[in-house]
């Protein structure tokens, strides 16, 4: 509606340009010219004004608009599989979030919107030159087709040149980041310069890229300069006729030239916006692609529900590639009861972490079947199983924020009482009373301010606040001191208790009271049994042990026949036992 107001008084200032000569000046109706003057005032008033109010609509709108695609591009990057990840930089998925999606804003705001009413009142102001003169009308719709053509083909161009800058653009920001991200290891091997010129060539790309756009979008404004400059020059001199042979007046001559501009107008428009346009529609269809992938929620709809779960694993036969014809689990094949625990040990590159991935549900299996409960994990809803599921990961990630909202994490609603219970049993709380503010103590981007092995405990209490029916543990006591691990121990025994447990473990004094331990080496099972078991064998397992005993102090049983004291049954205990000592 304000566009139409705005647009329906906007006619009046040029309407009385030729009643102004013919009949005020040029028959000296002074009568007239009040009148006159207060209608074309009226007119500007009230088209600045709309235009003031549609100018805000539009922005609040379009900026509203931006942020509503910036929240259904997040939720859709988080909700793709884990594998999509593993190919792209973080960089570049915040530059696809964040500034592609500012393409809507050039649409709604100051785009497609302004240029709707630019073609209006270019249609009407196509009517009237019709009615003044029909033959400068065919000269200058003809002038104004061969510009349109020129200028839809430079906007064909310039797309694409946009989509190659935005792409570009991303990849400096993904690897500015990564350095960001891992400064301290830039620092420690002073790998500035290197950095540097790697920014510089990134940059350097961008440049040229840009430079391209630039080059093509100001030809575009220059062939429209060009353009109705001729037009111009050719009205002024079939005018000029017109008017002295006595077939147009002046003031129906002046009428003409100004109505010419209402009508031109949007073509000009639409040059000066071709640029702007054509990177919003670049950044729109990098969101699109983006989009279009699918989401692990959108596979989930053609799964089964899990419901309840009890917690048992089995591989059968289970092989997986992450690259064509190389192999990294080759036919594995184990079970981990419910309530057991079960060890993965061997070299790095054995395909431990890859067995961790597929329990998980990050991937499916190439062939063989991963099952839970007897069901194929694949059939099953991934988010369903995930909430039954408790992992503690090697590096311990933990966000900006404080030590309780990091624990609460994987429990949002969990009061203070509890965090400070699983915190406790993580032995948290030997450096968080040291802190002022306890566990409301900000720790810094991935935990900065906490050392390595206090991250590997918050990390291990969020795990327990889950209170999960499966745990996954891949090195949780690697970042610890001999003492610390000793300690929190108790707590991971406790986390294990009555709940189906799958480790990775380097150091095998963590895991000598577990149920099942494998030896894994180049994607199979070399080896399988309890710790004493494997000891009695012979085989690799025993000369990994005699290899780190004799590096490690000598409290370790040498057998592994002393089993560890059970600590008493805690709020977090899984076992029936544990169940019935706190009910």
């Amino acid at each position: 509606m304000l566009l139409l107001v705005g647009r329906g008084f906007g006619f009046i200032l040029p309407s009385s340009v030729g009643f102004l000569v013919d009949e005020v000046i040029g028959k000296e109706r002074l009568e007239w010219l009040g009148w006159l003057l207060a209608a074309g005032a009226l007119g500007v008033l009230v088209q600045a004004v709309s235009a003031f109010g549609l100018a805000q609509l539009l922005s609040v709108t379009a900026q509203h608009s931006v942020t509503e695609l910036r929240q259904k591009v997040e939720q859709h990057v988080v909700r793709l599989p884990v594998s999509f990840f593993d190919t792209k930089k973080t960089g570049e998925l915040i530059s696809r979030v964040m500034h592609d999606a500012e393409g809507i804003r050039d649409l709604v705001g100051t785009g497609l919107v302004y240029l709707a009413g630019s073609v209006t009142t270019a249609c009407v102001a196509l009517g009237v030159l019709l009615t003044l003169n029909w033959r400068f009308t065919l000269v200058t719709l003809a002038v104004m087709l061969a510009f349109t053509t020129a200028m839809m083909a430079s906007m064909m161009k310039l797309r694409p040149l946009y989509k190659e800058m935005r792409s570009i653009s991303a990849e400096v920001t993904g690897r500015l980041t990564e350095v960001l991200g891992g400064i301290r290891v830039v620092k420690i091997y002073a790998a500035e310069k290197r950095e540097d010129r790697l920014f510089a060539a990134g940059t350097h790309r961008l440049f040229r890229a840009t430079r391209r756009t630039i080059l093509a979008s100001t030809a575009l404004g220059s062939l429209g300069t060009l353009s109705f400059g001729l037009l111009t020059i050719t009205l002024m001199w079939i005018g000029a006729r017109e008017i002295v042979s006595g077939a147009m007046s002046l003031g129906d001559f002046m009428m003409y030239v100004v109505f010419t501009g209402l009508l031109v107008a949007p073509a000009l428009q639409i040059a000066s916006l071709a640029s702007q346009l054509s990177r919003a529609f670049a950044g729109l269809d990098r969101i699109r692609e983006l989009r279009q992938l699918a989401t692990e929620a959108q596979d989930d709809d053609s799964r089964s529900s899990i419901g309840s779960l009890v917690g048992e694993l089995r591989f059968e036969d289970v092989s997986f590639s992450y690259l064509e014809d190389v192999p990294v689990l080759d036919a594995v094949s184990f079970e981990v009861p419910a309530g057991t625990t079960t060890a993965l040990v061997g070299p790095s590159g054995a395909g431990k972490s890859t067995v961790f991935r597929l329990a998980m549900a990050f991937d499916d299996p190439g062939s063989g079947v991963v099952r839970v409960d007897g069901r194929d994990l694949s059939g099953l809803r991934r988010g369903d199983y995930r909430r039954h599921l408790g992992v503690v990961l090697q590096d311990g990630f933990l966000f900006d924020g404080t030590v309780r909202e990091n624990i609460a994490y994987s429990r949002p609603g969990a009061s203070h009482t509890e965090v400070a219970e699983v915190g406790r049993l993580a032995h948290c709380d030997e450096f968080v009373d040291d802190f002022e503010n306890g566990y409301d103590t900000l720790i810094g981007e991935r935990g900065v301010r906490l050392s390595g092995g206090q991250r590997q405990r918050v990390a291990i209490a969020r795990a327990l606040l889950a209170d999960p029916r499966i745990l996954l543990l891949d090195e949780a006591t690697s970042n610890l001191d001999s003492r610390s691990e000793a300690m929190i121990q108790d707590g991971l025994r406790a986390l294990r208790r009555g709940r189906t447990t799958l480790v990775i473990a380097h150091r095998l004094s963590t895991i000598r009271s577990a149920d099942q331990i494998l030896v894994i080496e180049g994607g199979r099972i070399l080896e399988r049994g309890t710790h004493a078991e494997l000891l009695r064998a012979g085989g690799q397992y025993r000369e990994l042990w005699e290899i780190q005993s004799s590096s490690e102090e000598p409290d370790v049983e040498p057998e592994g026949t002393e089993e560890p004291v059970e600590p008493e049954p805690g709020p977090f205990d899984r076992s029936p036992s544990a169940r019935r000592s706190v009910g």
